[in-house]
């Protein structure tokens, strides 16, 4: 069956790169936990020329940290509306709402999940989220998610052994 590929992935942090939860130290700064594997399918996700995009509803140093370690360059913080970070975005990556997919786990990501052609939500995202997404994975938030989304894709897309090739693990 022919599909429209997604050349765009659109990830929500809290949730979704992370479990939700947020550390405090006695300081008040706040820690995030990401997992490691999520990591790598994003390398896997960019090695085939694809993008990716962070759309969050927080501003966090720790974030914009994040996103340079995997080379992720679009970064919209504090978007308590998703929808307009998400055309901020779709703009820059010049690609259309109907070649990008979103990963989110939570009521604030239903306007972005709702504008994009392929929705996806975690395995520990709210009913209402569940029901739009076009994916669900298997995998909660924070716990390689965001990895299974990617090998989902790209598996559809018949496009596994060139990103294992585009990864080096293939030899």
């Amino acid at each position: 069956m022919a599909h429209t590929a997604i050349n765009l992935l659109v990830l929500d942090v809290d949730g979704v790169l992370t479990d939700g939860s947020i550390l405090m130290t006695e300081t008040g700064e706040q820690i995030r936990a990401f997992h490691i594997t999520d990591g790598l399918g994003i390398a896997m996700w960019r090695a085939l020329g694809r993008q990716v995009a962070i759309l969050t509803s927080k501003r966090s140093p720790g974030i914009e940290a994040r996103a340079a370690m995997l080379g992720i360059e679009m970064i919209e913080q504090g978007a308590e509306d998703k929808l307009p970070g998400l055309e901020r975005i779709l703009h820059t990556a010049g690609i259309p709402a109907d070649q990008a997919a979103y990963v989110g786990d939570d009521l604030l990501d239903l306007v972005a999940m709702r504008r994009v052609g392929f929705p996806i939500a975690v395995a520990n995202a709210a009913p209402e989220v569940k029901a739009v997404a076009r994916f669900v994975t298997t995998r909660s938030g924070g716990h390689g998610a965001v990895r299974e989304a990617v090998e989902h894709i790209v598996k559809r897309d018949e496009q596994w052994a060139a990103a294992l090739r585009a990864i080096g693990a293939d030899r």
